[in-house]
């Protein structure tokens, strides 16, 4: 247990950047997996998923919580499946 009082303020900090950070990570994966889902079953709606997973990505990497390369390849990745060919049936 810290002693200090400066390192007991930097725990509480910590605590609420690990908070906030999760949740935004979370919300992150949760638009890529709609997204990739619409994308994979040929919702009517995958474009507007596509652009909202872009988005949260967009601001994970602004808010620091991932890096901008990261972000980067995530888009990529994501927009590379939106462009393959549906399977038809």
């Amino acid at each position: 247990m810290a002693t200090l009082r400066s390192q007991i303020k930097r725990n509480r900090q910590t605590l609420k950047r690990q908070a906030r950070n999760k949740s935004v990570r979370s919300e992150m994966r949760t638009r890529s997996k709609t997204a990739a889902v619409a994308v994979e079953s040929g919702a009517e709606g995958a474009d507007e998923a596509l652009r909202l997973a872009v988005k949260r990505i967009d601001k994970a990497a602004a808010k620091g919580v991932i890096h901008k390369n990261q972000a980067a390849n995530r888009k990529s990745r994501l927009m590379r499946r939106a462009a393959k060919p549906t399977p038809s049936a």
